[in-house]
């Protein structure tokens, strides 16, 4: 579970710098929301996948 953690770390820590690039005069609000729906996509994807691998080697526990 440790890759999944540095990698959702490592992508919050370049969307939070885009976006802080990004933001000027009224697109801030628009550039906050595009980073939350980016994270939650791949906070979905990090977990799907990890679901995938977990049922591949036929884990008890299927949740990651």
């Amino acid at each position: 579970m440790k890759p999944f953690t540095l990698m959702t770390s490592a992508s919050l820590a370049l969307l939070l710098a885009l976006g802080l690039t990004a933001c000027s005069d009224n697109k801030a609000e628009d550039a906050g929301e595009k980073i939350d729906e980016v994270m939650t996509d791949a906070g979905n994807a990090i977990e799907d996948a990890c679901e995938e691998v977990k049922e591949g080697v036929k884990a008890k526990d299927t949740k990651c």
